[in-house]
């Protein structure tokens, strides 16, 4: 935990002092959310169910920098929630950390030349659940922080049709994948295409396309997601190409309170070679800010 403060504060001091020296041409949007879900049913219940309780917390921060044809884009994306059901105890059903940062150069009003770093892991210990051979439930460690975590550098060219999209087209996308815990092999067997006694690998030829849409579709009603695809020249194969799309779709009900549901699709070789799907539905508190008005 100690180490993504670390780089939250280290990320918030490089935006603060850049909107320092000037902050005419910052754009800064904020969403923080705290929801809840609960179920609880009476012990003559005929239909069945287990009590449970969950939270889900959503932190969002974008400082987006335009002057003349220079622009410098920044997000902080992060989720996390729990769930604690009948007597299995805490187990978490959210987890992301996300960091980005672009430079982009304009080409035209709709195409910009760009660069850029991103960091994708989780805060977390994660773990798969399985009966033992005495109908016991026992756990196995499959991840944590960085275990496994994505770096990766782009390069390439960015397609800006409408303010509320924005489509990355990155050539050469070379990616560091790191699971610094070099004993979960013994419970995930591919150890996320790292090494079994290795921390890291490197992928230098490879190819990155990322969407992004973020859009007020009524007065009450957000949508927003990001779609990631990654694929490794080495390994270009339909089903090795990697796939990642995290969406959010919020409805207000008072100024301070609405309905979210979040969706996380990935499919990733390196994991496990099916579709994996998680997804959440809360209501709760939130708070918005903007230094800005949609255009």
């Amino acid at each position: 935990m100690r180490k993504i403060l670390l780089l939250i504060g280290i990320f918030s001091f490089v935006q603060l002092s850049a909107q320092e020296t000037d902050t005419t041409y910052w754009r800064k949007a904020f969403e923080g959310s705290l929801s809840f879900n609960q179920a609880s049913f009476s012990d003559n219940w005929t239909a069945g169910g287990v009590n449970s309780v969950g939270l889900n917390a959503l932190l969002k921060y974008k400082a987006n920098y335009l002057k003349g044809k220079h622009s410098w884009d920044n997000e902080i994306d992060l989720l996390f929630g729990y769930i604690n059901s009948g007597d299995q105890g805490y187990r978490k059903n959210n987890d992301r950390l996300f960091l980005d940062t672009k430079y982009g150069y304009a080409l035209s009003p709709k195409w910009n030349m760009f660069g850029s770093l991103n960091l994708l892991s989780q805060f977390a210990k994660g773990y798969q659940y399985e009966k033992d051979s005495l109908d016991r439930e026992v756990s196995f460690l499959v991840s944590e922080f960085m275990a496994p975590g994505f770096i990766t550098a782009a390069w390439g060219f960015e397609y800006v049709p409408k303010p509320h999209f924005k489509l990355r087209l990155s050539p050469f996308a070379p990616r560091l994948t790191v699971v610094r815990n070099k004993e979960l092999y013994l419970n995930v067997e591919n150890n996320y295409g790292v090494d079994i006694g290795e921390t890291t690998r490197w992928e230098w030829l490879a190819f990155q396309l990322l969407a992004e849409f973020n859009k007020d579709l009524s007065e009450t009603v957000n949508l927003n997601f990001r779609y990631m695809m990654y694929a490794n020249y080495q390994t270009l194969e339909l089903d090795r190409i990697d796939h990642r799309l995290d969406a959010n779709l919020s409805f207000k009900i008072a100024r301070y309170f609405n309905v979210i549901l979040t969706a996380i699709i990935v499919y990733d070789y390196d994991q496990v070679d099916e579709i994996q799907f998680s997804e959440a539905l809360g209501i709760g508190f939130v708070y918005t800010f903007k230094n800005y008005t949609e255009d």
